[in-house]
């Protein structure tokens, strides 16, 4: 998995021009069928990944956190909502709330949460490629690409199924549609 890890980054940034292009294409005309074959991919792939070999997401990434996350947590740790945010959060320029840093202070030592039944959100939706409206969280994926290698693997995946033909270089992608696609 290191050495996974260790050329994701590049291998992302090879492929961001193109993911760019796929996500205009998205968002200017999305599938019917995309939110069934987001679930698909993702399911797909994450019965072939196991996330505690892993856990580049907790170790290099800061989830946001809503009201209801603080409370649960603050809750399962014994400690008053404002006591936990001041400990744990900070707050950012829109009011936001995350971990202070990362690697998250409740990932141990072998990538298990100790909070893991009462995680956020936003960690229990990790990498989000299963959501509804896909097509409308572009910039959230093109970052998780270059963290999650299941992420990665389902944008690519993506790509081979939709009905846009890609040059074999991973470049631009071309105008025409195969049969059979979409």
């Amino acid at each position: 998995m290191d050495k996974i890890l260790e050329q994701l980054p590049k291998k992302a940034k090879d492929k961001h021009n193109e993911n760019i292009k796929l996500f205009k294409k998205l968002n200017k005309k999305p599938p019917k069928h995309l939110d069934n074959l987001m679930v698909e991919l993702h399911d797909n792939e994450f019965e072939k990944t196991d996330c505690l070999t892993c856990g580049n997401c907790c170790k290099t990434t800061v989830p946001w956190l809503n009201d209801q996350d603080v409370a649960r947590i603050a809750k399962h740790l014994k400690l008053k909502e404002q006591k936990f945010i001041e400990e744990y959060l900070e707050v950012g320029e829109d009011n936001e709330l995350s971990f202070k840093s990362a690697p998250c202070v409740f990932l141990g030592f072998d990538n298990e949460c100790s909070i893991y039944n009462i995680r956020p959100k936003a960690c229990r939706e990790y990498p989000h490629t299963n959501r509804r409206r896909f097509h409308k969280i572009s910039a959230i994926t093109l970052e998780n690409v270059a963290i999650c290698p299941a992420a990665f693997n389902i944008v690519e995946e993506l790509k081979k199924r939709l009905p846009i033909q890609y040059s074999e270089k991973g470049g631009k992608p071309r105008e025409k549609f195969r049969r059979g696609g979409g």
